[in-house]
């Protein structure tokens, strides 16, 4: 079984999880950007995490064979503070730099007049540069928030195929699949979706433009949930073909869109050589290290 995981955040998580994701199959991702758990007091800390994201994490991601690509995006969730809004400015130059392959997370936490104002800026950022978009559907009254999110991506211009809408379940998936989004869905141990709930949907729905990922971050989550929906798909009668659309073919796909993704095995990397004690990142190659 391959597996591109199209939403984790692996700056939260360790070296034990690269290790347990190879072995699983994984053999891509995509890591956007989000909220730390605790608010950042100005934009240079935006761009610590933007450039750790692109250099730092492209490099650990290498040393254990998988192919990391990342979102760039000011969250819904600070879009609401005045200290974050500086960030806007620079998030463009971000969006031409490798290994970038959406604006994201975008989209709705409170759904508030500053999260308005800040997602249909973003959007015009993917406009400009013809990037994707990932999308973050609000935690509370997500079916409302939908829609409003469906509404402001059709002002915006952007394609509904440029489109990932994330973080949805039973209620709104047939809303995203009717406009023409991709449908993404973020499997958890205790909220969000689980597996049987996701093969369910699939039953229902079929397999295209369904997304699946872990979303594993600093909380309580599994990065291995795009494994486990895979088992349980095959469980439930489909096939391997089936397994293989939804855990690889749809998300490079929808990230293919952008130009950026790179999906050829890592040079030098080979299973169970494990990177040498000491071995630093200068910032000149994401594979200084890599053993050849």
């Amino acid at each position: 079984m391959r597996i591109f995981d199209p939403h984790i955040h692996m700056t939260s998580r360790t070296t034990d999880d690269y290790e347990a994701l190879y072995a699983a199959g994984v053999r891509a991702l995509v890591e956007p950007a989000f909220w730390l758990g605790q608010p950042r007091t100005n934009v240079g800390s935006f761009l610590d995490y933007f450039d750790a994201l692109l250099g730092w994490e492209r490099f650990r991601a290498a040393q254990f064979g998988i192919r990391h690509h990342a979102t760039i995006a000011l969250n819904p969730k600070e879009a609401n503070d005045a200290r974050c809004r500086e960030v806007l400015d620079e998030i463009p130059r971000y969006l031409l730099k490798d290994g970038v392959v959406a604006v994201g997370e975008v989209g709705y936490d409170s759904m508030t007049p500053e999260e308005d104002e800040v997602f249909s800026r973003q959007l015009q950022m993917a406009r400009d540069v013809d990037l994707p978009v990932l999308v973050h559907t609000p935690h509370r009254d997500k079916l409302s928030g939908t829609r409003r999110t469906l509404d402001v991506v059709r002002e915006s211009g952007v394609p509904s195929e440029h489109v990932l809408v994330d973080h949805l379940n039973e209620t709104n998936v047939a809303l995203v699949l009717d406009a023409g989004a991709w449908a993404g869905f973020s499997i958890y141990p205790d909220t969000k979706m689980d597996e049987d709930r996701m093969v369910a949907i699939l039953q229902e729905h079929g397999t295209d433009r369904m997304i699946v990922n872990s979303a594993a971050d600093w909380g309580r989550s599994d990065p291995l949930k795009t494994l486990k929906t895979g088992r349980a798909m095959l469980a439930a009668g489909f096939t391997d073909d089936d397994v293989d659309k939804v855990l690889w073919r749809n998300p490079v796909e929808f990230y293919g869109q952008s130009g950026n993704l790179v999906l050829d095995p890592v040079p030098g990397f080979v299973e169970g050589d494990l990177p040498s004690p000491g071995v630093e990142f200068e910032g000149s190659s994401v594979l200084r290290g890599v053993r050849a």
